[in-house]
């Protein structure tokens, strides 16, 4: 038999059966999962809290700037970036939502677009005191926690100093748990401080940020993927 003999609807169907059969099997293709939902369900399986956003769009909800007096602009631009113009010296804001006292992790990253000075210091409570994570402090290396026993990222056991280059993104993260303050920077841990015996509190400077803010010292700073999560009561430090 020839394809001339054959009906116009049978060839039709016999040219179009390739291409169900091809369709059919892409939808029967598991789809990808990406790989933040993957991360994300592992989180959840260790009894970890999802992770909560602190800049929303492309506004300040939840944060209030912080009057330091001297400040310099604060915004949301397109990109989701928080962006602390430079100050004399402090631009910062507060966030005004309710935040835990302590089992809870932050997670942030920051680039110091211009100056020479702290990009990063973010106060946040430990237990019913505060203190302060500082980066690029005292003129652009120091990095610290503000205050221990009264003593400050200058002058205590985190004192540290780091080679901060400007207009490039730092990744960091500060743990509280029921013994110890830990913070990592670009996945490393850099510092761990036991609660146990030692009293926290913040420089006068900074004490508007309490309970829970960020602030800039003389330099031009964005922040993006900023966020936090509630940790079990039982979390251990790493």
């Amino acid at each position: 038999m020839s394809l001339r003999s054959l009906s116009f609807p049978f060839l039709s169907t016999l040219f179009l059966l390739p291409s169900l059969c091809w369709v059919h099997a892409q939808e029967s293709k598991p789809k990808a999962i990406p790989a933040a939902t993957e991360q994300a369900k592992g989180e959840q399986a260790k009894g970890e809290q999802a992770w909560k956003e602190l800049i929303i769009g492309k506004s300040l909800e939840g944060w209030e700037k912080t009057n330091f007096g001297g400040d310099g602009d604060v915004v949301v631009n397109g990109e989701g970036e928080l962006v602390f113009d430079i100050g004399q010296p402090l631009t910062g804001v507060t966030y005004k939502k309710d935040f835990p006292k302590e089992n809870f992790e932050i997670r942030w990253e920051a680039n110091r677009l211009d100056g020479s000075d702290f990009f990063v210091g973010i106060t946040f409570p430990v237990g019913d005191e505060h203190c302060s994570f500082i980066c690029g402090g005292w003129g652009g290396g120091v990095v610290g926690i503000s205050s221990i026993d009264g003593n400050d990222a200058s002058e205590n056991q985190t004192t540290q100093f780091k080679d901060i280059k400007n207009k490039h993104w730092y990744k960091f993260t500060a743990k509280v748990d029921s013994k110890t303050i830990t913070v990592t920077m670009d996945g490393e841990q850099i510092l761990q401080v036991p609660r146990e015996g030692k009293s926290f509190s913040v420089r006068g400077e900074v004490r508007l940020n309490r309970p829970m803010g960020y602030c800039v010292f003389n330099s031009k700073v964005a922040v993006k993927n900023f966020q936090y999560r509630v940790l079990p009561k039982e979390s251990k430090s790493n």
